[in-house]
């Protein structure tokens, strides 16, 4: 976060712009924060991102964002991506998998200790230093060019501000001409630098482009250009400046109509002791490189897969992945190579390149073998781009290789998770309301209440809520729609904002509402067993209770129980007289479970006086003089109830957890949290959660409120999908309204 916290220094209205000039950023979540918990936090992201867009053209910072890539399972990399805007050509955002020297993925820990991104970080800032003053440089020009240079594509030469683009090349008497279109040299003990020169007039009639590479992974000079010349040039056009490090090998290909003056391709070998290395060349046509390979469908699932076999003895492929540019999309691709007449393993790199956002990753192959890799994106394909996403071979050619690309559906579950994983809370919240709807309206149609695992898989079904998302979100497709949207002050629809940030799935709520469904339900049974062994244990250290003997839902200690909380609340942090209220809450269920419990094991020991008693509990003859008492069937009935409002008021504990830990983290600097934004909702949801810790089915199911209760939840389990999927501070505001409806059925 203190990436943000920097950028959010130029929104301070005394600071001056001009004491900062570069910054650099590792992991940090630019876009929007990983889980909005609270509405502070969207609004100061959206207070920074709306100024670094409004005053684009007046700053001045040179900014690098650095992802840790598929390793980071805090931050998403899509999250650490600055806005790319035309004005605004200052800013750079890189996967550290791209970054040449370092090409890994790191988690978020180890962002800042990776040896390798250590020293790519400190050789840029070394180049960034200023000749004359010996301080980061001033030119924005000359810092954006060590960035990409260390970060983005890195040439194989040390940095130079202004390169020399031609070059002396020392007469030597050894210059040996190449005719030929392929082209390896094994040098090894050179004790004469060797100039080889390619004519490249009969080349330019058959092929396309000209490819080399070199096992030496020196920075000096080691390709160049002549113009004019018949077998040998003084001086020529240092080339090695297009060239691009991979791991083992440094290589440059040149498309040949883009130099049309260069006579001859020359390639220096210099003069070694000790070292052993490797130049290949070769000339080809670009189709006969160049293939398109269609990715296999979303919804195959694996079952099938395509296939490319690459069966010339080239040194370097583009296999074009057509239909490649999805989120949702991820394949799994195996490189099978065999090779004949090779004694000891061959290097091979295959590297995916993504050109419309710096996330490329490579893997290393010790060929003969059969190698596995997972295609995937961090940031979707934007809908002005053309650009195809490319796996670029760099083969052997001894070798022959055989690409198969499938869906992997595992690896899509992924990416939902990684991508929406942040939403699980909503479908979740709405799948319990959906169930203590259920709850309640059989409470008012049958007199009782049904099991919570019951009403789960009968009325947490996503057709009662997706549909109405979907709807709303093709009305406000129509202006008369939005206008009286606008009017009523509705908050953005949650689906519109991942449209806009390409993050639809196809069937992604789908799957979000069954793992949530999932979820709530084993979330359930794991609440229900912990009030049991609660109560169990209740018994073993206190003397047994028996079942309530008044059911009125005012206690004498009620108000000062409620008054106590909220002046907490106030006091203190509203997460923990929330916290406070659910453990009231819990504690009530827990001696209700223990009464019922004590009351069945007395039945079981004495079933005569335990029907007596039953029967003396059902009579209410004399009411003024001895109040209705509570029946076993009826406590029973009243803990399923229980039960599920536990269940849901714990995941509006668990969404306040953070403000909670973060005042008691701070409790030694300041005892009241300021500002609060669970406070609001604390000083509703005490009361309510008051009132309902003492309420028992039988004293409401009569209740005038109770059929409209039970009508509630359906809608606001819509509106937690619709409004609540990437706020996640909205989702307790649609809990408490059916649990103070619920409350109130007291008194109608």
């Amino acid at each position: 976060m203190g990436g943000l916290v920097a950028r959010a220094l130029l929104t301070l209205k005394n600071f001056k712009q001009d004491l900062l000039n570069l910054l650099i950023t590792q992991a940090t979540p630019h876009v929007a924060p990983v889980m909005p918990l609270d509405r502070f936090i969207t609004d100061f992201y959206m207070t920074v991102n709306n100024y670094w867009i409004l005053n684009a053209r007046h700053i001045n910072l040179t900014t690098l964002s650095v992802a840790g890539g598929f390793r980071d399972y805090q931050v998403r990399s899509g999250l650490t991506f600055l806005p790319k805007l035309s004005h605004h050509t200052s800013a750079l955002s890189v996967v550290s998998s791209a970054v040449p020297k370092t090409w890994v993925s790191t988690d978020h820990l180890s962002i800042v200790w990776c040896k390798q991104l250590q020293l790519t970080t400190i050789r840029a800032f070394f180049d960034l230093i200023d000749a004359d003053t010996k301080q980061i440089t001033q030119n924005p020009k000359k810092k954006l060019s060590v960035l990409n240079h260390h970060f983005i594509r890195h040439p194989a030469k040390h940095f130079e501000e202004k390169p020399a683009i031609i070059s002396d090349l020392t007469v030597t008497p050894l210059w040996v001409p190449v005719k030929v279109s392929k082209w390896t040299y094994v040098a090894y003990n050179e004790s004469d630098k060797i100039y080889f020169t390619f004519p490249l007039a009969n080349h330019r009639k058959i092929y396309t482009h000209a490819y080399c590479q070199s096992t030496m992974l020196d920075t000096n000079s080691w390709i160049f250009g002549c113009i004019n010349s018949t077998s040998m040039c003084q001086q020529g056009v240092d080339l090695s400046w297009k060239a691009e490090l991979l791991p083992t090998i440094k290589s440059l290909t040149l498309r040949l109509q883009d130099y049309p003056s260069l006579s001859h391709l020359v390639v220096y070998v210099p003069s070694i002791h000790g070292s052993k290395f490797v130049v290949d060349c070769e000339f080809f046509k670009r189709e006969t490189r160049s293939i398109q390979l269609p990715v296999t469908h979303l919804f195959s699932f694996g079952l099938s897969s395509r296939k490319v076999k690459l069966d010339s003895s080239g040194l370097f492929y583009n296999i074009e992945l057509l239909n490649f540019g999805q989120i949702y999309q991820a394949f799994q691709v195996n490189v099978d190579s065999k090779c004949s007449g090779v004694k000891e393993e061959i290097t091979s790199i295959y590297k995916l390149h993504i050109p419309w956002s710096y996330e490329d990753s490579l893997t290393i192959a010790q060929v003969p073998s059969s190698t596995e890799m997972s295609l995937k994106l961090h940031v979707a394909q934007p809908d002005n781009d053309s650009h195809v996403a490319l796996l670029k071979m760099y083969t052997s050619s001894d070798c022959q290789y055989e690409v198969t690309i499938k869906t992997s559906f595992p690896q899509i579950l992924g990416q939902v998770v990684r991508f929406h994983g942040g939403a699980l809370p909503a479908y979740v919240v709405s799948s319990i309301l959906l169930a203590y709807g259920g709850q309640l309206y059989s409470l008012f149609s049958a007199g009782h209440c049904l099991e919570y695992a019951t009403m789960l898989d009968k009325e947490a079904k996503p057709y009662k809520v997706d549909p109405f998302v979907i709807m709303i979100k093709f009305l406000l497709g129509y202006k008369w729609f939005k206008e009286i949207w606008d009017v009523l002050l509705l908050p953005e629809l949650d689906v519109i904002v991942l449209t806009s940030q390409s993050m639809c799935f196809p069937l992604v709520s789908l799957i979000l509402f069954l793992f949530g469904t999932c979820t709530a339900y084993w979330g359930g049974l794991l609440s229900s067993a912990a009030v049991r062994l609660l109560s169990s244990l209740w018994l073993t250290l206190k003397r047994p209770s028996d079942l309530p003997k008044d059911i009125k839902m005012l206690s004498p200690d009620l108000p000062l129980l409620t008054v106590v909380l909220i002046i907490i609340s106030w006091a203190t942090c509203g997460a923990f007289a929330i916290l406070l209220t659910y453990l009231y809450y819990v504690f009530k269920i827990v001696h209700l479970q223990a009464s019922v419990t004590n009351f069945k094991n007395s039945q079981t020991v004495n079933p005569k006086h335990s029907r007596r008693s039953d029967k003396r509990c059902g009579q209410h003859k004399d009411a003024a003089a001895h109040p209705p008492r509570l029946s076993a069937s009826e406590a029973e009935d009243s803990l399923r109830m229980h039960s599920t409002v536990a269940t849901l008021l714990a995941w509006v504990v668990l969404l306040c957890a953070p403000s909670l830990v973060y005042w008691f983290k701070n409790l030694r600097y300041y005892f009241k949290l300021n500002p609060d934004p669970c406070k609001p909702l604390a000083f509703i949801l005490i009361p309510t959660m008051a009132i309902l810790g003492n309420t028992y089915n039988v004293s409401i199911k009569s209740s005038k409120l109770l059929k409209t209760a039970s009508q509630f939840p359906l809608p606001l389990a819509i509106g937690v999908i619709a409004f609540g999927s990437t706020h996640l501070y909205r989702v307790p505001c649609f809990v408490f309204i059916p649990l103070a409806l619920h409350a109130l059925c007291n008194f109608m």
